[in-house]
């Protein structure tokens, strides 16, 4: 059974940093993309990032561009979506997804709240 573990997020400043960590578990991590997505209050599912097998592709959302990146540790079975300059508009809930394609999908996991307030 497929398993995401999200962690990493809290309350930072606007202009601040944080980096999000994804633990998987119940498929080949190695042979796998991965995605990071967000969902803030009253509004869906964003796709934010992705990421290819082997780290050598890497795609984003033009509103994170340039200020998250996505990255991973296939040792760890783990993917990692580094975030700066932070704004309040980033606040939300974010989830890590199984493979590059978006039309793959599992079970979510719990997600990881970001709060952007001064």
């Amino acid at each position: 059974q497929v398993h995401f573990v999200e962690s990493g997020g809290g309350l930072v400043q606007p202009g601040g940093s944080l980096t999000l960590s994804c633990v998987t578990s119940g498929f080949t991590f190695s042979a796998n993309g991965m995605r990071w997505y967000r969902q803030a209050p009253g509004q869906g599912r964003e796709l934010l990032a992705r990421i290819s097998s082997l780290g050598s592709l890497t795609n984003y959302v033009a509103s994170v561009r340039g200020r998250f990146t996505i990255s991973r540790e296939n040792q760890k079975n783990t993917t990692y979506l580094e975030m700066n300059n932070l704004k309040p508009e980033d606040s939300a809930v974010y989830y890590c997804m199984k493979g590059w394609s978006v039309e793959e999908f599992e079970a979510w996991g719990q997600g990881t709240q970001v709060t952007v307030s001064s």
